[in-house]
Protein backbone atom coordinates (compact mmCIF):
# COMPACT_ATOMS: atom_id res chain seq x y z
CA UNK A 1 0.00 0.00 0.00
CA UNK A 2 1.66 3.31 -1.34
CA UNK A 3 1.68 6.57 0.65
CA UNK A 4 -0.98 8.16 -2.52
CA UNK A 5 -3.06 5.28 -1.67
CA UNK A 6 -3.60 5.08 2.01
CA UNK A 7 -4.81 8.57 1.38
CA UNK A 8 -6.98 8.52 -1.47
CA UNK A 9 -9.02 4.94 -0.53
CA UNK A 10 -9.00 4.97 3.47
CA UNK A 11 -11.12 7.42 3.86
CA UNK A 12 -14.69 4.83 4.60
CA UNK A 13 -12.92 2.85 7.25
CA UNK A 14 -11.27 5.72 8.83
CA UNK A 15 -15.20 6.92 9.11
CA UNK A 16 -16.30 3.61 10.41
CA UNK A 17 -13.41 4.45 13.09
CA UNK A 18 -14.99 7.24 14.54
CA UNK A 19 -12.08 8.63 15.98
CA UNK A 20 -13.31 10.81 19.24
CA UNK A 21 -10.64 13.62 20.46
CA UNK A 22 -8.51 12.59 23.09
CA UNK A 23 -8.60 8.86 22.12
CA UNK A 24 -5.40 7.11 21.76
CA UNK A 25 -5.33 4.45 18.45
CA UNK A 26 -3.08 1.87 17.06
CA UNK A 27 -2.52 2.07 13.51
CA UNK A 28 -1.16 -1.14 12.41
CA UNK A 29 0.80 -1.09 9.07
CA UNK A 30 1.03 2.77 8.99
CA UNK A 31 3.25 3.12 6.06
CA UNK A 32 4.19 6.63 5.38
CA UNK A 33 2.03 7.88 7.98
CA UNK A 34 -0.31 9.84 5.61
CA UNK A 35 -3.50 8.44 7.50
CA UNK A 36 -1.90 8.74 10.95
CA UNK A 37 -1.62 12.67 10.01
CA UNK A 38 -5.34 12.54 9.20
CA UNK A 39 -6.07 11.28 12.34
CA UNK A 40 -3.94 13.25 14.62
CA UNK A 41 -5.86 16.11 12.77
CA UNK A 42 -8.99 14.96 14.46
CA UNK A 43 -7.40 15.52 18.28
CA UNK A 44 -6.31 11.55 18.45
CA UNK A 45 -2.99 10.64 19.97
CA UNK A 46 -1.72 8.02 17.44
CA UNK A 47 1.17 5.24 17.39
CA UNK A 48 2.33 3.63 14.02
CA UNK A 49 3.71 0.59 13.76
CA UNK A 50 5.20 -1.05 10.61
CA UNK A 51 8.08 -3.62 9.61
CA UNK A 52 9.55 -1.49 6.96
CA UNK A 53 12.09 0.93 7.89
CA UNK A 54 12.31 2.89 5.37
CA UNK A 55 8.12 3.72 5.28
CA UNK A 56 8.72 4.38 8.98
CA UNK A 57 11.42 6.60 8.20
CA UNK A 58 9.30 8.30 6.13
CA UNK A 59 6.26 8.94 8.45
CA UNK A 60 8.67 10.18 10.89
CA UNK A 61 9.28 12.81 8.79
CA UNK A 62 6.19 13.89 9.10
CA UNK A 63 6.56 14.30 13.42
CA UNK A 64 4.46 11.62 13.93
CA UNK A 65 4.89 8.44 16.36
CA UNK A 66 5.95 5.83 14.07
CA UNK A 67 7.84 2.79 15.06
CA UNK A 68 9.50 -0.09 13.58
CA UNK A 69 7.82 -3.23 15.14
CA UNK A 70 6.51 -6.63 13.73
CA UNK A 71 3.03 -7.01 13.68
CA UNK A 72 3.30 -10.87 15.79
CA UNK A 73 5.57 -9.49 18.32
CA UNK A 74 3.43 -6.36 19.38
CA UNK A 75 4.49 -5.61 22.61
CA UNK A 76 1.76 -3.21 23.93
CA UNK A 77 -0.32 -3.80 26.82
CA UNK A 78 -4.11 -1.89 26.97
CA UNK A 79 -2.78 1.05 25.39
CA UNK A 80 -5.22 2.11 22.94
CA UNK A 81 -8.95 2.99 22.85
CA UNK A 82 -8.83 1.78 19.77
CA UNK A 83 -6.76 -0.17 16.73
CA UNK A 84 -7.02 0.77 13.24
CA UNK A 85 -5.12 -0.88 9.83
CA UNK A 86 -5.46 -0.30 6.28
CA UNK A 87 -4.02 -2.18 3.61
CA UNK A 88 -2.19 -4.26 5.45
CA UNK A 89 -3.55 -7.48 7.30
CA UNK A 90 -3.31 -9.54 3.76
CA UNK A 91 -0.14 -9.60 4.23
CA UNK A 92 -0.13 -11.18 7.54
CA UNK A 93 -0.40 -14.92 7.10
CA UNK A 94 -1.34 -15.45 10.52
CA UNK A 95 -4.69 -13.87 11.60
CA UNK A 96 -5.01 -15.54 15.09
CA UNK A 97 -1.68 -14.19 16.30
CA UNK A 98 -1.71 -10.70 15.31
CA UNK A 99 -5.21 -10.31 16.80
CA UNK A 100 -3.74 -11.68 20.02
CA UNK A 101 -1.42 -8.79 19.23
CA UNK A 102 -4.32 -6.53 19.05
CA UNK A 103 -6.28 -7.24 21.85
CA UNK A 104 -3.74 -7.41 24.60
CA UNK A 105 -2.95 -3.72 22.70
CA UNK A 106 -6.29 -2.59 23.70
CA UNK A 107 -8.15 -1.02 26.50
CA UNK A 108 -11.16 -2.88 27.96
CA UNK A 109 -14.51 -2.48 25.59
CA UNK A 110 -11.81 -0.97 22.93
CA UNK A 111 -12.71 -1.50 19.18
CA UNK A 112 -10.57 -2.42 16.47
CA UNK A 113 -11.29 -1.25 12.41
CA UNK A 114 -9.73 -2.80 9.76
CA UNK A 115 -9.94 -2.73 5.63
CA UNK A 116 -7.95 -5.06 4.12
CA UNK A 117 -8.05 -7.81 1.11
CA UNK A 118 -10.81 -10.13 1.17
CA UNK A 119 -11.63 -13.05 -0.70
CA UNK A 120 -11.88 -12.91 -4.96
CA UNK A 121 -9.48 -9.99 -4.26
CA UNK A 122 -7.16 -9.99 -7.17
CA UNK A 123 -8.72 -12.94 -8.46
CA UNK A 124 -8.25 -12.44 -12.50
CA UNK A 125 -4.43 -11.15 -11.75
CA UNK A 126 -3.53 -14.09 -9.36
CA UNK A 127 -5.11 -16.61 -11.68
CA UNK A 128 -3.20 -15.54 -14.35
CA UNK A 129 0.42 -15.38 -12.87
CA UNK A 130 -0.41 -19.10 -11.82
CA UNK A 131 -1.45 -20.20 -15.29
CA UNK A 132 1.39 -18.46 -16.57
CA UNK A 133 3.77 -20.75 -14.12
CA UNK A 134 1.87 -23.72 -14.41
CA UNK A 135 2.31 -23.62 -18.24
CA UNK A 136 6.00 -23.88 -17.75
CA UNK A 137 5.99 -26.52 -15.34
CA UNK A 138 7.22 -24.60 -12.14
CA UNK A 139 5.16 -25.62 -9.07
CA UNK A 140 2.96 -22.56 -7.74
CA UNK A 141 3.46 -24.38 -3.89
CA UNK A 142 4.33 -21.66 -1.17
CA UNK A 143 4.23 -18.92 -3.52
CA UNK A 144 0.91 -17.19 -2.80
CA UNK A 145 1.70 -14.71 -0.22
CA UNK A 146 -1.55 -13.58 0.64
CA UNK A 147 -4.68 -13.89 3.10
CA UNK A 148 -7.66 -13.04 1.48
CA UNK A 149 -10.30 -13.82 4.03
CA UNK A 150 -13.94 -14.77 3.44
CA UNK A 151 -16.94 -12.73 6.40
CA UNK A 152 -16.77 -15.92 7.67
CA UNK A 153 -13.60 -16.98 7.90
CA UNK A 154 -12.45 -13.75 9.78
CA UNK A 155 -15.21 -13.49 12.22
CA UNK A 156 -14.34 -16.85 13.12
CA UNK A 157 -11.06 -15.84 13.83
CA UNK A 158 -12.58 -12.88 15.88
CA UNK A 159 -14.55 -14.80 17.61
CA UNK A 160 -11.91 -17.21 18.80
CA UNK A 161 -9.75 -14.13 19.92
CA UNK A 162 -12.08 -12.72 22.23
CA UNK A 163 -13.78 -9.85 19.75
CA UNK A 164 -17.83 -9.36 19.18
CA UNK A 165 -18.04 -8.44 15.34
CA UNK A 166 -19.89 -5.51 14.51
CA UNK A 167 -19.79 -5.62 10.91
CA UNK A 168 -18.14 -7.36 8.35
CA UNK A 169 -18.14 -7.25 4.78
CA UNK A 170 -16.53 -7.65 1.44
CA UNK A 171 -16.52 -4.59 -0.54
CA UNK A 172 -16.05 -4.97 -4.44
CA UNK A 173 -13.45 -1.73 -5.55
CA UNK A 174 -11.86 -2.36 -9.02
CA UNK A 175 -9.08 0.69 -9.30
CA UNK A 176 -7.62 2.19 -12.01
CA UNK A 177 -3.62 1.38 -12.17
CA UNK A 178 -2.19 5.07 -13.10
CA UNK A 179 1.17 3.80 -13.88
CA UNK A 180 -0.11 0.27 -15.19
CA UNK A 181 -0.19 -3.35 -14.43
CA UNK A 182 3.28 -4.06 -15.31
CA UNK A 183 4.32 -1.87 -12.51
CA UNK A 184 2.05 -3.51 -10.05
CA UNK A 185 2.99 -7.54 -11.27
CA UNK A 186 6.89 -6.09 -10.66
CA UNK A 187 6.31 -4.35 -7.01
CA UNK A 188 3.75 -7.25 -5.63
CA UNK A 189 3.98 -10.39 -7.55
CA UNK A 190 7.62 -10.92 -6.29
CA UNK A 191 6.53 -13.79 -4.40
CA UNK A 192 5.22 -15.77 -7.04
CA UNK A 193 8.39 -14.74 -9.00
CA UNK A 194 11.03 -16.14 -6.37
CA UNK A 195 13.99 -17.87 -7.18
CA UNK A 196 13.34 -17.39 -11.09
CA UNK A 197 16.37 -16.30 -13.42
CA UNK A 198 15.78 -12.65 -14.81
CA UNK A 199 14.73 -13.85 -18.07
CA UNK A 200 11.79 -16.32 -16.98
CA UNK A 201 10.36 -13.77 -14.21
CA UNK A 202 9.82 -11.46 -17.59
CA UNK A 203 7.90 -13.75 -19.37
CA UNK A 204 5.68 -14.81 -16.51
CA UNK A 205 4.82 -11.14 -16.19
CA UNK A 206 4.50 -10.89 -20.38
CA UNK A 207 2.08 -13.66 -20.53
CA UNK A 208 -0.25 -12.84 -17.34
CA UNK A 209 -0.02 -9.13 -18.89
CA UNK A 210 -1.32 -10.99 -22.46
CA UNK A 211 -4.43 -13.19 -20.54
CA UNK A 212 -5.57 -9.93 -18.17
CA UNK A 213 -5.50 -7.47 -21.43
CA UNK A 214 -8.89 -9.26 -22.08
CA UNK A 215 -10.55 -8.36 -18.60
CA UNK A 216 -8.59 -5.88 -16.64
CA UNK A 217 -7.73 -3.80 -19.98
CA UNK A 218 -10.04 -1.11 -21.84
CA UNK A 219 -7.85 -0.65 -25.11
CA UNK A 220 -6.72 3.01 -23.92
CA UNK A 221 -3.75 1.87 -22.06
CA UNK A 222 -6.15 1.87 -19.06
CA UNK A 223 -5.58 -1.00 -16.55
CA UNK A 224 -7.88 -1.85 -13.67
CA UNK A 225 -7.34 -3.86 -10.48
CA UNK A 226 -9.95 -6.41 -9.49
CA UNK A 227 -9.60 -5.27 -5.42
CA UNK A 228 -12.19 -6.59 -3.46
CA UNK A 229 -11.72 -5.49 0.68
CA UNK A 230 -12.90 -6.77 3.67
CA UNK A 231 -14.01 -4.22 5.87
CA UNK A 232 -14.84 -5.28 9.67
CA UNK A 233 -15.48 -3.64 12.81
CA UNK A 234 -14.78 -5.65 16.25
CA UNK A 235 -15.06 -4.82 20.13
CA UNK A 236 -14.14 -6.38 22.99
Amino acid sequence: MTLSSQATYGQEALDLLAPQSGERILMLGCGDGVLIEQLAKRGVEVVGVDTAKERVAVAQELVVDARVMDAYQMTFDHDFDAVFSYGFLHWMLDPQAVLAGVKRALKPNGRFVAEFGGHGNTAAICTALIAALQFRGISTYGRYPWYFPTPDEYRHVLETVGFKVKSIALEPAPKILPPGMERWLTQFAKPFLHGLDEDLRFTIIDNALLTLGYTLHDGYNNWTADYVYLRVSAYL
